[in-house]
Parts: structure tokens; sequence; C-alpha cells
């Protein structure tokens, strides 16, 4: 199994972000708390909106961003992918409860938002962007979102930025934020992402902050390696989102560091922030991690560890605690079939934690065997119901060796819940 941290608190849980959360130099933080009645919803009944604000001190020119492949996207995207080409960057302000994707006046709004921010903070309302997650379809409640900016840019504060991991949530049970320290510098993130979760990202939301000086040339690139075998190597439930978005920020208030160090700093934060995401996806129960090796090439193995985290029936056996390996060998073998995959059944070796439960073409299974691999996925369970912080950081691990090349990958995914199915059936009502 994975990492064993434990829990038993939502206070404890929150305790452990304090010295995460620190922001780096030359960034500050807001938020703040709306209600509105949506439009759109035969009900009169008011929802809650939160906003958040991250700020750089000074507008950078050294800023990057990863987004969604999906074609249908929502207005914040359409923005950012524009604004990428830009010489600065300044702000970031985020709503969650309406994704605004596809609304009448969807981009209209997310300027005009933007343009008021920016007028009442003496920015430059292009060096401002805006990140939106939730319902699709409905439109933003703008008069009150801009009634809120006041209270927003008077909140500004630097130091901890857990406040922003709690507003951006939407379905998430906890915050999830993740740091490493990069020379003198810092590296902190915050997420949010709970369901419509799969690759290429994936509902996600991601922003990263750094004081460490480097160029904008070499943290695209850095984002660009380290998203690919993270936020691109997770699934929930094969649903990709219209809004997900990557973005980080550099002030170089401190040194440089060479390449190399920053490249593994970026590269811890977004793992762990990935299986955070993963852990607190809608409904999970358990985190599934499958690894693949012997594949004809990197991107066939993502596919095959896709191909088995993604499968309803190993997703819903694996929340039973029922150890039916058959549904891991038919995943990989219906990948395979449907895909032209060279596959020697005989060379093939598929583990479940520590136990062996494929090999030499055949399965290599006894009644002890089932017992141990039951109480292995008994004991990496959670409540899927549970709220507030994770109960551990613990993971099934599948093994899968098909000695037909070098090429490898890992994949984070969830199970199947009856959590999952209430949780999405009751999003809106």
């Amino acid at each position: 199994m994975g990492g064993m941290a434990v829990f038993t608190s939502e206070r404890e849980y929150v305790n452990t972000l304090t010295p995460r959360s620190v922001l780096p130099e030359g960034f500050r933080v807001s938020t703040t708390r709306l209600t509105f009645v949506a439009r759109e919803r035969p009900s009169e009944e008011p929802y809650a909106m939160n906003l958040a604000l991250l700020l750089a001190d000074e507008p950078t020119q050294v800023f990057a961003g990863a987004f969604t492949s999906n074609r249908v996207t929502g207005a914040p995207v359409q923005i950012a992918r524009a604004r990428m080409e830009r010489e600065t960057m300044q702000a970031v302000l985020v709503n969650n409860k309406i994704a605004n994707v596809c609304a009448p006046t969807g981009k209209q709004d997310a300027l005009g938002l933007t343009e008021e921010l920016a007028r009442r903070l003496a920015l430059d309302p292009e060096d401002c962007l805006s990140a939106s997650t939730g319902v699709i379809g409905w439109s933003l409640p703008l008069p009150e979102m801009k009634a809120a900016l006041p209270e927003l840019a008077a909140g500004l504060h630097d130091g901890s930025c857990v406040d922003v991991a709690q507003a951006i949530m939407t379905t998430d049970s906890f915050p999830k934020v993740r740091h490493a320290e990069v020379g003198a510098g810092r590296i902190v993130a915050v997420a949010k992402g709970a369901g419509m979760v799969e690759p290429n990202l994936g509902t996600m939301l991601v922003f990263i902050l750094t004081d460490v000086t480097i160029s904008r040339e070499e943290l695209r690139r850095a984002l660009s390696e380290v998203v690919d075998g993270s936020f691109n190597s997770i699934s929930i439930d094969g649903d990709q989102s219209t809004s997900d978005m990557v973005l980080a920020m550099s002030s170089r208030r401190k040194p440089p560091v060479d390449r190399e160090t920053f490249r593994v700093g970026l590269n811890r934060v977004c793992r762990e922030l990935a299986a955070d995401i993963v852990r607190n996806g809608e409904g999970t129960g358990h985190v599934i991690r499958v690894r693949v090796d012997g594949a004809p090439s990197a991107d066939e193995a993502k596919a095959v560890g896709k191909a088995v985290v993604n499968s309803p029936l190993v997703k819903a056996a694996v929340y039973g605690n029922d150890p039916n390996v058959g549904r891991i060998v038919s995943a990989v073998g219906d990948y395979a079939g449907n895909t032209g995959l060279p596959l020697d059944v005989e060379r093939m070796r598929v583990r479940v934690g520590e136990e062996t439960v494929f090999e030499a073409g055949a399965f290599a299974l006894d009644r002890e065997k089932e017992s141990r691999l039951s109480e292995y996925l008994s004991a990496a369970s959670t409540d899927p119901a549970a709220v507030g912080y994770p109960r551990h950081e613990l993971e099934v691990v599948i093994s899968i060796s098909l000695d037909s090349g070098g090429g490898s990958a890992q994949v984070l995914g969830s199970d199947l819940s009856y959590e999952y199915v209430r949780e999405n059936a009751d999003y809106r009502t």
C-alpha cells in the first residue's frame, strides 16, 4: 500500500496543512462568500458561492498553464488560453458552484468580473484570469459576485492559503494543499477535484505559486512535463470536465535553483496533489494505483493502466473488498484485443499488493490467498460518505508486467461506490 499517514479528526488533518500552506514570498490571497438564487433552477432556495483570489504583489512575466482537451470549454478556459501569450500576469479570481460553460453571456460575464476586480485593485484587467467550477450550463450571478469583490479585495493576506483550498471546493470533502522546499524558496499548490476527473486533466482546478527565480520558458517546460505524469495519469469516473486548468506563477523573490531541482520539487507537489484528488473523489472508498511495466511504450503502459482503473467491474470489486482478480486480467485482455496491443498471456504477471495472482498463463489463487487479498482491500478502504478529512493515505496497488517492451507508467483511480451514484444523481437537486 501507499503512504501510511492516518488522521483521526478534521482538526488533526487541517493542522497538517498549516506548514504546507505558507505562501511563497510575493503572494497574497483572500476568500469571501455570497448567496444567490440560480435563475435556471426551478426553486427560490438560495445557493452559497465562494470566491477566492490569488494575487502576485507585482505583475509577473513568469506564468504557465495547462488546460482540458475537452472541445467544449468554459469561458475562463478560453480566456486563460488566449492570455498565456501576454507579457505579464498578476491575479486569478476563482468561484465555485457554477462552471460558466456555454452560458449565453459567459465570456462577457467572466471579463466583467476581472475588469471590476482590476479596477478595485488598480491592476491591468488583462493581467487577471478567472476560474470557475460547479454546475455546467448555468449563468454566473454577476450582480452578487461583483458586490462581493470589495470584501474580497479588503481581505487580502499573506501567510496560509488553507482558506483558498477550502473555498474552491465543490463536492470535495476536504481541502488539498501540497508544498516543496526548493533551495531558498517554496512551491505551494492548492487543488480541487472530486468528479468528472479523467485525463487529459481532470473537474480539476490547480493553482501553483512559487517564489523561486525561474524563466517563463523553463516553468512552462517543467509544468508540461510533470502534468503528464501526475494530473494526466488519474481517473475517477472517465468523464473529462469542461473547466479543468492548472495555473502556475512565480514571484521570482528567491534565488534560482538548477533545472532538475526545480522539476523534482514541482513533480512531487503535483503527484501528491493528484493522489489527493483521487482520494477525495466523489464516493471514493479506495484509491487504486495501477503500475504497468514491460509495455511496448510508456503511452501503452498508461493506456493499460487506465483500462484497468476505469473498468466498472474492477472498481466495483475493489469497493466491495472482493478480490475478483479475474476482472483485472480480463480488462487487460479486453484493451489488448481491441487496440492490437501485443500480449503474450504466458509472460504476463499480475500482483495485488504483494500477492501474485496471475503468472505463466494461469491464475495463482487458493483459499488462504483469497482471504489475505480481501483483508488487504479492507485495510485500504474508507467510508465514502465521510467528509472533512482523509482517514488515511493507503492505496490498493495492482502491478501488471507485460514483458513485451520497456514502457512503464502508473495510473491512479478510485473504486465505484453507492455514494458516487447518489452524489451525482442529486448534484443539482
